[in-house]
């Protein structure tokens, strides 16, 4: 009887300690994450170009992880419109124009699929002015993948009916292209998306494969809502 209360002591201890091993752990690990959380937002928020590209090494790692936190979400949003919709200026001059951090920034939110994600992304297509930063929010919308009430496929015809006026670029054309294959299935009204492609298939400023994918694409849609029709007919 003795050993047996021995053993059950025994076992009574180590079990207590490993609860106590883990809460120690537990904790130490909320305290690690909050710390992450605010070094990131302190670096994020710097006027220093450098911390930015720091903080978003940061924010690489943990979406890797799969450890996004809303403090995060918030730092992504920041550096996705930093020099858009945060602006600093010196003597007049725009001191925080950075389309290569905006542009990390859109192709991370990729990543984090979430409606919060989507529609900062679509906010970006609409106000950035630099073709790369546009391209990287048109590549993330359509890997994301929603279109809820046409909202994605009518942000992207938009942006890129306005870019093919004033700077039109066949790699923001292409991945134009690309994301409407990825949401053609849950388009409601193409009228939009059809107008669009038929536009890069007949803008010479782009590339041919550029325009012949325009066109494959145009046959695809042409066939798939012939298919459509036929279904209602019946």
């Amino acid at each position: 009887m003795k050993s047996l209360k021995k053993i059950a002591c025994t076992a009574c201890a180590v079990l207590l300690a490993f609860s106590l091993v883990a809460q120690e752990r537990s904790a130490e690990d909320e305290y690690l994450s909050t710390v992450e959380d605010v070094v990131i937002t302190e670096l994020a928020n710097s006027d220093e170009r450098d911390n930015k590209l720091v903080a978003l090494q940061y924010l690489e790692s943990a979406v890797e992880d799969g450890r996004v936190s809303p403090d995060m979400m918030v730092a992504l949003d920041h550096l996705a419109g930093e020099g858009i919709n945060t602006q600093s200026r010196q003597g007049g001059r725009l001191v925080n124009n950075y389309p290569d951090i905006r542009a990390k920034a859109c192709d991370l939110l990729a990543k984090v699929p979430t409606p919060e994600a989507k529609t900062t992304l679509k906010n970006i297509a609409l106000a950035d002015n630099e073709p790369m930063v546009i391209t990287a929010a048109v590549r993330s919308l359509g890997e994301i993948g929603m279109n809820d009430n046409d909202d994605v496929v009518n942000t992207i015809a938009w942006a890129n009916k306005k870019n093919a006026v004033l700077n039109p670029t066949s790699s923001l054309a292409f991945e134009v292209l690309v994301a409407y294959e990825k949401i053609a299935d849950k388009v409601q009204d193409k009228s939009a998306m059809i107008q669009s492609v038929g536009q890069i298939a007949t803008n010479y400023h782009y590339v041919k494969p550029v325009r012949d994918r325009a066109l494959a694409l145009l046959k695809t849609l042409q066939t798939g809502n012939s298919g459509s029709n036929k279904k209602e007919s019946k």
